[in-house]
């Protein structure tokens, strides 16, 4: 009769190193929330980190910072969150951010520019309309500080009973479509239109300038994983990226 002898605690260490990879080695995910406007820089940096760590996913959860921030304050499962302004960095609770981009308003108006608008002033002419983002967006933000340094009052088209749309997706629809003249928005929303509208630089844009921070999520742990995202971000291939979706970034 054979005798079968139990496994040692050797052996089956073993067997569960080979069933999870060696070492532990099993595939990872680093989950990032990021601001809705970084959807095509970060999307591209994912793939190029993923390449560089084998067993490691990059899932990006994308929207407006604000909301993102508040999900994250209440615990949402996030490692790192790169936000469109510091008041949503600030209500992350994330701490020690790092400015990585900057982006500019922009007028954007209609191919050929049809109206002749060349500067913040102009946007004030009868029959000149115009479109503007709601307060609480980034673009609406900006157009306030903007208007505002300059003395300029503007009375948008609708759509709602302010005159202001949610975001810079529906303004610029409306200067596509030949619904409006101009609007305000920021250089990388013009550059994400592809050729629909055309931006015209603001000499005071300086002045509406919209940082970009990323910061580690507290209690991740995938602290290390964080740190080389925001290095990659911060790396010449990073900063490639970035300029080329309009923002200017920027590494210090």
């Amino acid at each position: 009769m054979n005798h079968v002898t139990p496994p040692t605690c050797a052996a089956l260490a073993l067997v569960l190193l080979a069933a999870t990879g060696c070492g532990g080695g099993g595939r990872q995910t680093l989950t990032v929330f990021a601001d809705a406007s970084l959807t095509g820089t970060f999307g591209s940096l994912g793939k190029t980190f993923e390449a560089a760590h084998p067993g490691v996913a990059v899932r990006f959860d994308f929207g407006g910072s604000g909301a993102l921030a508040q999900r994250i304050a209440r615990g949402a499962p996030a490692d790192l969150f790169a936000a469109a302004g510091t008041a949503a960095m600030r209500g992350s609770g994330a701490p020690s951010p790092r400015v990585f981009a900057r982006d500019s308003l922009q007028i954007a108006v209609p191919k050929g520019n049809p109206a002749h608008v060349a500067g913040l002033k102009d946007l004030t002419v009868p029959g000149v309309r115009v479109a503007l983002c709601a307060e609480s967006a980034p673009c609406g933000a900006g157009a306030r500080t903007a208007l505002a340094a300059a003395g300029v009052t503007v009375t948008p088209i609708g759509p709602d009973q302010n005159g202001k749309a949610p975001d810079a997706a529906k303004v610029l629809a409306k200067v596509r479509l030949g619904e409006a003249d101009a609007a305000l928005v920021y250089r990388t929303d013009v550059r994400a239109a592809a050729g629909a509208v055309e931006g015209v630089d603001l000499p005071g844009a300086a002045r509406a300038v919209e940082d970009y921070l990323i910061a580690t999520v507290p209690g991740t742990e995938r602290l290390a994983l964080t740190r080389e995202f925001v290095d990659l971000v911060l790396s010449d291939e990073g900063r490639k990226v970035l300029g080329g979706a309009g923002f200017t970034p920027v590494t210090g």
